[in-house]
């Protein structure tokens, strides 16, 4: 057996994945051997094997370690076999290639750094080869080649190469992968694998071994922002040690560091590094470490530090595209455990966004489960704010597992794609300022009225009919005497949040600043009319807490089909032509009211019936015990 090269301590991990049947195994095995990898003896012995049965060489039992594999001629384990070329050190990673064993097959991709796609060049690309190939998607590993295997069995035929590489390839790019490599091979014979050989010297690119070594072993990320995830905390003697693993970035003593989702902040002193004794003044990506700090704040596993600079996002709600592997459906209110980094916590599928099928890549909304082996984008939510990181910001931290009675579910990328950063400063930026305290309360305000404030917030798709259902509200409230005003979310950035756009981030702050006037004219004792799309749920909480006491969320309810039939506007056409991004409904999220005060169906009932909805419940909300025998017999309320 060679001996492990030297000469480098470059090791890349290389998983190899694939249908059943196109012979991955055998790939494998005749690999090591070629690069004279088997352990002493091993030949031998499966000669032996094979000729006591009275079957033909194998190469696949130099992998199928397990009596009950060859019995059932299929590989049900991931399998880790270490090589070297003279470039380099290898992990090869084998996946099982049938639907039973994706769970084992996900496993060992998300160790690699690199996968090599088999395909039959007799049966070309079959309905594993797609969903192996979307699995390398979602678990975002970009360094791809293909290998047409078998081609003695079609005579070594460039044509048949070519077609069976040209639909590989096809696909591998409608999901947005590119294969670095295409390689026709015989595994059985040794073609293309590590010598040429004489049966395709019409095929001019690299070997398989040649191929590995073309494959670039990823540097730790040292470039990308901070990111230390709290491990665990330990104490020695006077010490109180942060333990984690750097997953990006570089560390320094001296660092001041911000921890989320707490934001509190402290400097590093020391960096302990194990299992040299001592301190050292930098780490880097990759390294496990410890560290002390300046001053003794709350810090906890799943906290990440960060440099103020490059803060990851907050929030309590993330979409991610997911593989599931559970024999129980993913389904809507479902809990799981869900772990990124070192955090652990408890996610609720808020939404299935879209169930893709892997063949075709089709993708259907609205599906009420996610089966097992299937691929889908989903929403979740979680109770506290969670710093996360979108996968296509940081690789290392934005995957997910989703965990189900202690087994793994799913897993898959997180997409922070429409949701806005929710990290809020605590207190004002200004200083020196104090609160006012009115000498006239709102009892005294309701008593002189007749009623008290309150805020009433529409929220819903754009053509639910919030701004015709308040003006008409407005108006039939006003006549019978009370203090009401229409908050619109058209009108409202015409002015107060003029210089806001319609990113994720600026949406939520238009819902802040809306949510504060909103409160203050509630406080003054009058009706407000809030109608605004207002499409995160969190944004609307927070505007239920600045006046708790007197908020309340109406659901103006109409499904998207009819809201875009509708279209008053014109706005849904120009989302759909590409002329407005971030369009709620279209490409950017809507998140129902989960338990809302008051629903008002605007595809069930007229413009007339959902006003005196409206209308009833809201007098029946701020009348005060006087204004309940002060009502004449029209029930216009009189003013006092």
């Amino acid at each position: 057996m060679k001996q492990a090269n030297k000469s480098t301590n470059q090791q890349l991990g290389v998983v190899i994945v694939g249908h059943v049947d196109h012979g991955k195994s055998t790939l494998i095995g005749r690999l090591l051997h070629d690069t004279d990898s088997l352990p002493e003896g091993k030949l031998e012995e499966i000669k032996s094997v094979c000729d006591k049965r009275g079957s033909d060489f194998e190469w696949s039992f130099v992998l199928d370690a397990f009596q009950a594999e060859r019995d059932q001629a299929v590989t049900i384990d991931t399998t880790q076999i270490f090589f070297s070329t003279e470039l380099r050190n290898y992990v090869i990673i084998d996946a099982p290639g049938h639907r039973e064993f994706l769970k084992n097959m996900i496993s060992g991709a998300s160790q690699a750094d690199a996968a090599i796609l088999v395909v039959d060049a007799t049966e070309g690309v079959q309905e594993q080869t797609r969903r192996h190939a979307y699995m390398l998607h979602l678990l975002g590993l970009k360094q791809v080649a293909v290998v047409i295997n078998k081609m003695d069995k079609v005579g070594y035929d460039p044509e048949q190469f070519e077609k069976a590489a040209r639909e590989s390839v096809d696909y591998l790019k409608s999901i947005g992968l590119t294969p670095a490599h295409i390689i026709p091979i015989s595994a059985r014979e040794g073609d293309m694998m590590v010598a040429r050989g004489e049966n395709m010297d019409w095929y001019k690119g690299k070997t398989m071994a040649e191929a590995l070594d073309a494959f670039a072993v990823a540097n730790p990320p040292v470039a990308r922002p901070l990111r230390f995830p709290v491990q665990d905390v330990y104490r020695f003697d006077e010490k109180r040690i942060l333990v984690g693993r750097i997953e990006t970035g570089i560390l320094r003593k001296g660092d001041t560091l911000f921890f989320s989702p707490t934001n509190e902040k402290a400097t590093v002193i020391s960096i302990e590094n194990w299992p040299e004794s001592g301190s050292i003044v930098e780490a880097h990506a990759g390294q496990s470490i410890g560290i002390t700090l300046d001053e003794k704040i709350f810090v906890e596993r799943g906290h990440v530090g960060s440099h103020a600079q490059n803060l990851p996002m907050l929030s309590n709600v993330f979409r991610a595209n997911i593989f599931w592997l559970s024999g129980k459906p993913l389904k809507i209110g479902n809990s799981y455990t869900a772990r990124f980094g070192t955090l652990e916590t408890k996610v609720t599928v808020q939404s299935i966004d879209n169930l893709v099928d892997t063949q075709d890549l089709k993708k259907q909304k609205q599906a009420s489960g996610v089966g097992k082996n299937a691929v889908a984008e989903v929403t979740l939510r979680a109770r506290e704010m969670l710093p996360v990181d979108a996968y296509h910001d940081n690789f290392k931290m934005g995957r997910v597992v989703l965990y189900e009675d202690h087994d793994v579910a799913g897993g898959g990328l997180i997409s922070m794609e429409g949701y806005p950063d929710q990290r809020q400063s605590s207190s004002p930026k200004s200083k020196n300022i104090y609160k006012v305290s009115h000498s006239v309360t709102p009892d005294m305000r309701a008593e002189r009225a007749g009623h008290y404030g309150g805020v009433f917030w529409f929220t819903g798709l754009s053509g639910s009919g919030k701004s015709t259902l308040a003006i008409a509200v407005e108006k039939e409230i006003f006549e019978r005497g009370m203090s009401v005003y229409v908050l619109d979310g058209d009108n409202i950035r015409y002015g107060l949040n003029a210089d806001l756009g319609f990113s994720p981030e600026d949406r939520t702050e238009n819902i802040r600043r809306v949510g504060e006037v909103a409160a203050l004219q509630a406080n003054a004792g009058i009706i407000v009319l809030s109608a605004f799309i207002s499409p995160y749920q969190t944004d609307r909480d927070r505007a239920r807490a600045a006046i708790p006491q007197s908020f309340h969320e109406i659901h103006i309810k109409a499904d998207l089909a009819t809201c875009e039939a509708r279209d008053p506007k014109g706005l849904y056409k120009k989302a759909r032509g590409g002329e407005i991004k971030e369009f709620t409904g279209i490409d950017s999220p809507y998140e129902a009211p989960t338990n809302p005060d008051l629903v008002i169906d605007t595809q069930a009932n007229d413009i007339d019936t959902c006003v005196k909805q409206i209308v009833d419940y809201i007098e029946a909300s701020v009348k005060t015990s006087s204004t309940q025998n002060n009502t004449n017999k029209e029930g216009r309320v009189v003013a006092l």
